[in-house]
């Protein structure tokens, strides 16, 4: 009797492996860069920085008629950073990068639970920031509903954390059930959103309605007070257009913030409007033009006028040299970027891109200049046989006046060349695939 009740569980287990689909995959990546003003111009009296940082995922995912789940573990290191024999991770990288659930509920309708990435349209108020080694992830739940060329999406996400004291930033305080972030990087306590698109034969159009709820703090950020202070919750809505005809393509970003930043500072009158044109003069050569005006900070004192791009693929607007809107220029004078660019494919497996950019204040700097700089970027890709990427950049920044005021630091102190150069290698092996 035992073993005919075994012989029903393995029955069983193998109908539900044959009708499910499980996939398992990987990637290695390592990055070599060598910065020279990557970030911030550099002066003359500081050592270039040269690392190689890796990022090592492992993927799961299974699928059925009812429910989809996926697992990928994550670990992000620098090479040389833990020791020889090391009985620990010298920081603590390896995590859970995305675990999540999706329970399909008929009629169009899902739902998604958990550890995600967030990305939609070309990632600038939310996306999943793949260049950082780390990338980008939340924990919520959506809403989902697709019909046709039509989808919605519902999220929410409240944070905690259980297991830290309240003097830790990111942590749970235990006195007043009050969510800790750092504002610099403008963790949130809660979110809700709404994400709706439709996709015509030529032209798309999506709406974003976005809160998010921080947690305020009172004194210095070297002695911040949590308990008590209450929630500043920032209200972010736009859409993104795309039209596409021919050889012609437009993509344009319209979005406005209000509300309250972090500690009750008003935001009236952000706001952030792009524009690109892409034009395919050639088999092999696209050409592209445009530019973003994203405001800034003109506002008396308590209030901002400036817009910040929250949790976007920021990387990749702005100059791959990242001087504006990763980690910095939060509540500045905002930006002014004109860019050209072209991207070229010299074969089957390899191309080549170019962009140059214009940075200006979109408002002047004490001085009364607005010029910034100029930046160019260069990026190389190359596919091999086999299944894997080698990526080639290298950025040079030609500061303005304005550029030296708005990093503090005076021409005679900086380097007389600002630049970084990266090379990448990108390996994703699929390990395993059932689907049929």
């Amino acid at each position: 009797m035992k073993k005919q009740h075994v012989l029903i569980g393995l029955l069983f287990l193998a109908t539900q492996y044959i009708n499910a689909q499980f996939t398992i995959d990987g990637e290695f990546r390592p990055r070599t860069e060598f910065r020279h003003g990557f970030g911030s111009l550099i002066a003359e009296a500081d050592e270039p920085g040269f690392s190689i940082n890796n990022r090592v995922r492992l993927n799961a995912g299974f699928e059925t008629e009812t429910y989809s789940f996926y697992l990928s573990l994550q670990d992000v290191f620098t090479w040389g950073e833990n020791r020889q024999i090391n009985p620990v991770d010298a920081n603590n990288s390896f995590a859970i990068f995305e675990g999540w659930a999706s329970l399909k509920l008929g009629s169009g309708f899902s739902t998604k639970l958990g550890r995600q990435s967030l990305s939609y349209d070309d990632q600038r108020i939310l996306g999943g920031l793949d260049w950082a080694q780390q990338g980008r992830n939340h924990d919520l739940a959506l809403i989902q509903y697709k019909k046709n060329k039509f989808i919605a999406d519902f999220g929410l996400a409240f944070n905690q954390d259980f297991d830290a004291n309240a003097a830790d930033i990111g942590g749970f305080s235990n006195v007043g059930n009050e969510y800790i972030e750092d504002p610099n990087f403008f963790t949130y306590k809660a979110m809700q959103f709404l994400y709706m698109k439709q996709q015509w034969e030529n032209f798309s159009g999506s709406l974003l309605l976005m809160n998010n709820t921080f947690q305020n703090f009172s004194g210095t950020p070297a002695a911040r007070v949590y308990d008590g202070q209450g929630v500043s919750s920032l209200q972010t809505l736009g859409t993104h257009l795309t039209y596409k005809v021919g050889a012609v393509g437009i993509a344009a970003n319209a979005f406005v913030q209000t509300g309250n930043r972090i500690n009750e500072v008003a935001v009236k009158g952000a706001y952030l409007v792009g524009l690109d044109l892409d034009y395919k003069v050639a088999a092999k050569v696209t050409v592209n033009a445009g530019l973003e005006i994203i405001s800034g900070n003109d506002a008396a004192a308590g209030e901002t006028g400036a817009f910040f791009p929250l949790y976007g693929t920021n990387h990749k607007f702005n100059g791959l040299m990242d001087y504006f809107y990763v980690g910095n220029h939060a509540n500045s004078i905002g930006l002014f970027d004109v860019h050209l660019g072209a991207k070229v494919i010299l074969d089957d497996t390899s191309n080549l891109s170019l962009n140059i950019l214009n940075f200006s204040g979109e408002q002047e700097l004490a001085s009364g200049e607005k010029s910034l700089g100029t930046e160019i970027d260069l990026v190389y890709t190359k596919k091999f046989k086999g299944g894997y990427t080698i990526n080639i950049g290298y950025s040079q920044m030609f500061a303005s006046d304005g550029m030296y005021e708005l990093k503090g630091i005076t021409e005679a102190d900086a380097a007389g060349t600002q630049n970084w150069a990266w090379a990448m290698l990108t390996i994703k092996p699929k390990f395993l695939n059932t689907a049929k």
